[in-house]
């Protein structure tokens, strides 16, 4: 049996829209998500997030407290991984400019409203809680327990 895979993720407001992307290759998924990725063994989370979000969005963070920590599993196979999200904050790079992931990985990002992301399909299902809810306010972490992977 292998360990849990480790992600972090970055909920990220600019103008109060959150920043959320598509990670399914050549768009074969509708399915949304804040950006982030894979933790590497001997980084911090923060700077994984950081590599994470200047790769998959070309923007540099200030990392905040940790808001969410989401699992989610394949029941039919040995994938298992727990996401830990972060409120942050841009400090670099162009927002509103359009960004390519030169790692092929996200294939589209966008910035979206409260109303606009629950009009999507997105995981996980506090997403809007975390952006715009009391949780993301109060400096309280939520947890969103072992639920089956959405593809």
């Amino acid at each position: 049996m292998t360990s849990p895979r480790l992600a972090v993720r970055a909920v990220i407001l600019h103008h109060d829209r959150l920043l959320i992307v598509n990670a399914w290759p050549d768009g074969t998924s509708d399915l949304w998500c804040a950006p982030g990725g894979g933790v590497e063994r001997g980084a911090s989370l923060h700077d994984n997030l950081r590599r994470e979000i200047f790769e998959e969005c070309g923007l540099q963070i200030a990392i905040g407290a940790p808001c969410l920590v989401n699992e989610f599993h394949d029941p039919a196979g040995s994938f298992h991984q727990v996401d830990i999200y972060f409120q942050a904050q841009i400090i670099g790079g162009q927002p509103d400019q359009p960004w390519r992931d030169p790692t092929g990985i996200v294939t589209a990002r966008r910035f979206v409203t409260e109303a606009e992301l629950r009009g999507l399909r997105y995981k996980p299902d506090t997403l809007p809680e975390i952006a715009w809810g009391a949780a993301a306010w109060d400096g309280r972490a939520l947890y969103d327990p072992l639920e089956p992977i959405i593809r």
